[in-house]
């Protein structure tokens, strides 16, 4: 047996140890047996060391299979973690059907003052090289725009659309008061007034309440802008009117009766949601949502379906959109500035498609309304406009309209609306002027509606 001095000294592990060995350098018998040194634990400090150690050991032992199988299966995980998130973002097949497709509408906004002709387009160079083609009719535009200048009209905005695609023919503004007034003018919101009368028929036509032949009593003076007086008298002797006529005359009595008597104020609450109103219905565009609070009483339900509601307010871009669906048998379309956005290496990167958003009221409704508002033209409110001294009509066209004139603030001024399109049996064109005078009386909206239907249909 090798002596033991020549025997190399081993390290100790932190936490262990071991007897040393004899120096005496004697030899082991079996006699000297019972005088071998006994192992003996550790104590006190070193122990606990020990036990935390054996404790860390066990741990890593035990979790060892379980880290394995982690490892294993993290990119799957992961891979259905990513897809568990992307689907809880993303629209629902049915939302995404609703949505409109991506647009560049607001930089065609921005752009548009801008836009030069190329060929028969106007178009437009973005800060990161794509070019905008517009659906603007350069001629149509430059004509309402001259107007309203030439006019000097303290507020004057113009938005046509087509009908059956939702393309924006124009989109012009004016002030001779606030030369910056133009650039949000079409996204603003100001009092609808009688254009709200669309909405109180649509309402009553939809419920089957009423038709275009349905007559309505009524007491005191046709433009009366009291309530109180509007009630037929049961001894007789009322005025009495079918709801067409009353249309095209933009009578308050009979469709302050109509909103609170025939459609009532469910009816009435219903269509307002329906037609877009308290909610984000032109998303990708700068349109303000279109604001009516429900009426608390049935005089405030009168004054509503009347159009006489201050508080009721729309922008020009949305009552264009109306006109355009009422047009178009009811569908609502989603409004585009522009045909087409291609890149610099002249490829197109966004089309046209187009796309409703919802229909407004089925096609009966929509057919009757148009007869309705046909009376505008022919014996109402925009006779005059439309026709010469001898009564001969200045455009070979029939046309569907309504007006509405109140009072405003923001700015103030009178408010004059003209909304119409044409023609009636296959509309080319819906459109919507608004002009509001101060002091002075400059022009009304249907002078601008004349000048853009006869430069639209003298092409």
């Amino acid at each position: 047996m090798q002596d033991l001095k020549h025997l190399t000294k081993k390290k100790r592990l932190s936490g262990f140890s071991f007897p040393r060995p004899s120096h005496s350098n004697r030899r082991l018998t079996s006699s000297d047996e019972s005088s071998i040194r006994k192992f003996r634990l550790p104590t006190g400090e070193r122990r606990q060391q020990l036990k935390h150690l054996l404790l860390f050991m066990a741990i890593v032992l035990a979790l060892a299979p379980v880290c394995a199988l982690v490892f294993h299966k993290a990119p799957v995980a992961a891979k259905a973690l990513v897809a568990l998130l992307r689907s809880s973002n993303a629209p629902s097949s049915a939302e995404a059907s609703r949505q409109p497709p991506c647009s560049s509408f607001e930089t065609a906004c921005l752009l548009l003052n801008s836009a030069t002709v190329a060929g028969d387009q106007l178009t437009a160079l973005t800060s990161t090289g794509e070019t905008l083609y517009y659906s603007i009719q350069e001629d149509l535009q430059n004509r309402v725009h001259d107007f309203l200048v030439e006019k000097k009209v303290p507020y004057g905005v113009f938005v046509a659309i087509e009908p059956a695609t939702g393309r924006i023919l124009a989109m012009t503004a004016h002030s001779s008061v606030d030369p910056g007034w133009d650039r949000k003018a079409f996204f603003d919101l100001y009092p609808m007034a009688s254009l709200f009368k669309i909405i109180t028929a649509s309402a009553a036509l939809e419920t089957k309440r009423i038709t275009p032949e349905t007559v309505v009593e009524f007491r005191g003076n046709s433009y009366s802008e009291n309530p109180r007086y509007w009630d037929a008298s049961p001894r007789g002797r009322n005025n009495r009117m079918d709801v067409t006529y009353a249309m095209g005359k933009s009578i308050n009595p009979v469709y302050g009766q109509v909103a609170s008597d025939l459609a009532g104020k469910a009816s009435i609450m219903e269509y307002v949601h329906k037609f877009g109103f308290n909610q984000a219905l032109l998303t990708g565009t700068p349109a303000k949502e279109s604001q009516a609070t429900e009426p608390q009483n049935e005089h405030d339900l009168k004054l509503m379906g009347a159009g006489l509601n201050h508080q009721v307010k729309i922008s020009p871009l949305h009552a264009a959109v109306i006109m355009a669906a009422i047009a178009n048998n009811g569908r609502m379309m989603s409004p585009a500035l522009t045909d087409k956005l291609v890149n610099g290496k002249g490829k197109v990167e966004e089309a046209h498609i187009p796309h409703e958003i919802r229909r407004l009221v089925t096609a009966e409704t929509a057919t009757a309304l148009t007869k309705m508002l046909s009376s505008t033209v022919i014996t109402g409110t925009s006779r005059r406009a439309f026709h010469d001294q001898h009564g001969r009509p200045r455009l070979d066209v029939k046309i569907a309209a309504k007006t509405g004139s109140i009072d405003g603030t923001e700015p103030k001024g009178h408010y004059s609306w003209f909304a119409a399109f044409a023609p009636t049996e296959n509309p080319r064109i819906a459109l919507v002027a608004l002009v509001i005078n101060q002091d002075k009386w400059k022009i009304k909206s249907t002078q601008v509606g004349e000048r853009a239907l006869e430069e639209f249909f003298g092409r």
